[in-house]
């Protein structure tokens, strides 16, 4: 097993790293790669090469960086456990959060154009990840179609995702569609849709939907009231998804 370099330049160097080995060449059902991995009837082989560009790196404390602004882009990577969050800094060094990125998600999309990180990502709790070298794996996509739609399709949910809050809404639409989105991704993923853990901070929330913490807190506080949500420290449960997506509307209409 050889060592391998952090996502970035400037992260920590990886307590350990690993790619798995075996005949079975078992992905994680829960990776946005899996669909392409799992369903596409590849021959083995296929399914050899790419196996081996899968490297778990990490874990990452929180607070730790993963990458950051300006670093030259070399490698994707899918949030194997944990929450990353990315973010830039404005001019005045006030920090704007971009967004989540859950477990099966992938981190790295948007440098693929200037081939340098265009932000910083930082762990938000304990992190590991499937790093894959993207120069690699845009030569093994060229003969996988599969795995070539999959890499479109994750870049144009990336550009919709980063949209998707922008614009004219009030705060409570916002906060019921950031919760309805988080419930949708977890879904997609195999777990809760219904039942999950807020792993960001209220603060982080407010910012990355534009918002003052203390509105934030209000809404949650009003949702929890009215019935919306049941929410317990971090634990939320979604009591009543019709209302929610019906304030929702404005912004997830399309």
């Amino acid at each position: 097993m050889r060592p391998l370099e952090p996502i970035g330049p400037g992260g920590p160097s990886p307590n350990a790293a690993s790619s798995d080995d075996g005949d079975d060449y078992t992905f994680c059902t829960t990776c946005a790669f899996s669909h392409a991995c799992l369903s596409e009837g590849y021959a083995k082989q296929d399914l050899a090469a790419l196996h081996v560009l899968v490297e778990h790196i990490g874990p990452f404390p929180p607070g730790r960086p993963i990458f950051k602004k300006g670093d030259a882009f070399n490698a994707i990577a899918a949030v194997r456990a944990g929450t990353v969050k990315t973010f830039i800094l404005d001019d005045a060094g006030n920090e704007q959060v971009l967004g989540f990125h859950l477990p099966g998600e992938v981190i790295g999309l948007d440098a693929i154009h200037s081939s340098r990180f265009p932000c910083s990502a930082v762990a938000l709790d304990t992190v590991t990840l499937c790093r894959l070298s993207f120069p690699k794996l845009s030569l093994l996509a060229a003969r996988m179609p599969g795995l070539q739609q999959q890499l479109f399709r994750l870049l144009s949910q990336d550009i919709g995702k980063s949209n998707l809050l922008a614009g004219d809404s009030s705060s409570e639409q916002r906060l019921a569609a950031f919760l309805l989105l988080l419930s949708a991704r977890y879904a997609a993923r195999g777990f809760s849709p219904s039942r999950f853990l807020l792993t960001m901070s209220r603060t982080d929330i407010a910012n990355h939907l534009r918002l003052a913490p203390e509105t934030v807190s209000r809404i949650i506080r009003r949702f929890s009231s009215e019935g919306l949500i049941d929410i317990r420290q971090r634990d939320v449960q979604l009591l009543d998804r019709e209302r929610l997506a019906a304030m929702a509307r404005p912004i997830l209409r399309d």
